[in-house]
């Protein structure tokens, strides 16, 4: 299966504006809270009023927002589902309808609740557009030639909440008063667009899902409403991840948080730099990658067993890509702990450097210890001047000293 693309999604966002628009139809679902279709609609779309179209397509752009691998997940139909019965059949048909068919867009909605688990109230929306696909040249200029149309659905899912509470003018009374609630239409939590569009065409085995929330997407509308596989978003898997892998190495002590993050480091020099324009080439963390890494950060053989063996009963053949599994701030964490350790090292050399050099000679040949009380560096020829005197009763050190000399005790320059 071919992989969307970000220039695939831009390219159909863009189109998400008043005059560049196609939509031709718009239909929708308003559901309480206790899964009652409160009211059903279905318009052509170009007949809204202005400022609802804006709405609207703002809703319809967010629906395609996000990141790939983690908002928006490229889904493909098991071949079971394609046949007489199947999920893709229904939406391949409820497609080809144009959403003029109202039974099956009532069975559409009916589809959704029964599948979509949401405390509150929530409108499903549903999107039809037929986009004249222009042939591109290889220096992306656009010919004035279709190479296909491409007929979609898109789903968004966005719930209502009552506005809140407060202050405001109420005109009918010209007094200040408690503001009238009603109830509001949010930015979608779930959607999908179907069939996906790959390497700017129709790929009718496949859909686009998408998730506002990457951490808790709603699988079960995947699998149950549109009849195909799960898969783990991108933080999923970096969550996932840190879960087996603290487990087996801790993470109270100071050591085991050091080692976490060196992991994660090591997993991201992985990752190519990415070059402009191009986006680099994904790097499965297959298991024998992972146990590399956890090798090169120090963690002992029996735990990389462990580790392996929860890693591949968790993601088997779906491997996640490595940079999926990378915490930013994890790793701005490790580059301040390594300056930290490099200070400290650099502290404990100069400390050894310095007791390296305690001993000291006259001559920088006699070797003295810190047992003397008084340590002499001066010139040779100093030497044999220096003699001992009594001085009311006091042993002293005598050092003849000419006009033009000067002396510096502990390093201070003295006058003599």
């Amino acid at each position: 299966m071919s992989n969307v693309n970000k220039k695939d999604i831009l390219e159909l966002k863009r189109r998400f504006k008043k005059d560049d628009c196609t939509f031709s139809r718009l239909c929708g679902c308003y559901v309480d809270g206790e899964r009652n279709k409160v009211t059903t609609f279905g318009e052509t779309f170009l007949n809204l009023e202005e400022e609802e179209l804006h709405k609207y397509l703002e809703i319809a752009k967010k629906t395609l927002s996000g990141t790939l691998g983690n908002n928006i997940l490229h889904l493909e139909y098991p071949l079971e589902e394609e046949g007489a019965g199947g999920k893709q059949q229904f939406l391949m048909g409820l497609k080809s309808s144009g959403l003029k068919n109202d039974e099956l867009v009532d069975a559409f909605f009916d589809l959704i609740i029964e599948n979509y688990y949401y405390p509150g109230n929530y409108l499903i929306l549903l999107f039809m557009d037929a986009y004249d696909v222009m042939t591109k040249t290889t220096d992306n200029n656009k010919l004035d030639e279709s190479e296909e149309v491409y007929e979609y659905m898109l789903c968004a899912i966005c719930p209502v909440a009552l506005s809140k509470p407060g202050l405001g003018y109420r005109e009918d009374e010209n007094r200040i008063g408690s503001r009238i609630r009603d109830w509001v239409v949010g930015v979608p939590d779930t959607g999908f667009l179907f069939p996906a569009f790959v390497d700017r065409s129709s790929d009718i085995h496949s859909l686009l899902f998408y998730t506002k929330n990457p951490k808790a997407p709603h699988n079960e509308l995947v699998e149950n409403g549109l009849g195909l596989t799960s898969k783990f978003t991108a933080t999923e898997e970096k969550l996932t991840f840190q879960g087996i892998v603290k487990h087996v190495i801790g993470e109270e002590d100071e050591e085991a948080k050091g080692l976490f993050m060196e992991i994660q480091s090591n997993i991201n020099d992985l990752i190519p730099i990415p070059e402009e324009d191009k986006e680099p080439e994904p790097v499965p963390m297959t298991v024998s990658t992972m146990s590399s890494v956890l090798s090169d950060s120090g963690v002992s053989k029996e735990n990389i067993e462990i580790i392996e063996k929860k890693y591949n009963d968790i993601f088997g053949q779906a491997v996640p890509e490595a940079g999926h599994l990378v915490d930013t701030k994890i790793l701005e964490a490790n580059e301040k702990r390594r300056e930290r350790l490099q200070l400290v090292e650099q502290v404990e050399n100069l400390k050894q450097q310095l007791d390296e050099t305690r001993a000291v000679s006259i001559e920088d040949d006699v070797p003295v210890t810190k047992t003397y009380d008084v340590i002499l560096r001066v010139k040779p020829e100093k030497v044999s001047q220096i003699h001992s005197e009594i001085i009311n009763g006091q042993k002293c050190l005598v050092i003849p000293m000419e006009e033009d000399e000067h002396a510096a005790v502990n390093g201070v320059n003295t006058t003599v």
